[in-house]
């Protein structure tokens, strides 16, 4: 199990990444628009640089569904590797069994 203030940190994280998902989508267009004038671009990347850190979506970690730890984490199902192969051995995974040749 992660710390859980490691898995609150995430989620705020990701809660940010939404919130300005928009304007920074916009400022990056302007930024590696080639039609845009110098000016314009260095006033964009000044207003991007002073976004929030965290709101990039970069800084977002991911993490297991279950238990919140953040390495091994199959992003089709959102769980860890252990999770994963606990949960395919249940039969609670639709479509996925263990190998055997």
């Amino acid at each position: 199990m992660a710390k859980t203030s490691m898995v609150n940190r995430d989620l705020k994280r990701m809660k940010l990444v939404k919130k300005y998902a928009a304007k920074r989508a916009e400022l990056k267009k302007i930024v590696l628009s080639p039609n845009a004038s110098y000016e314009e671009k260095m006033e964009a990347q000044t207003k991007l640089q002073k976004l929030p850190r965290d709101a990039s979506p970069s800084r977002v970690r991911t993490r297991c569904a279950l238990t919140g730890t953040p390495h091994a984490v199959n992003k089709k199902f959102g769980l860890g590797r252990m999770k994963l192969r606990a949960a395919t051995m249940h039969g609670d995974v639709p479509g996925l069994r263990k190998a055997s040749w």
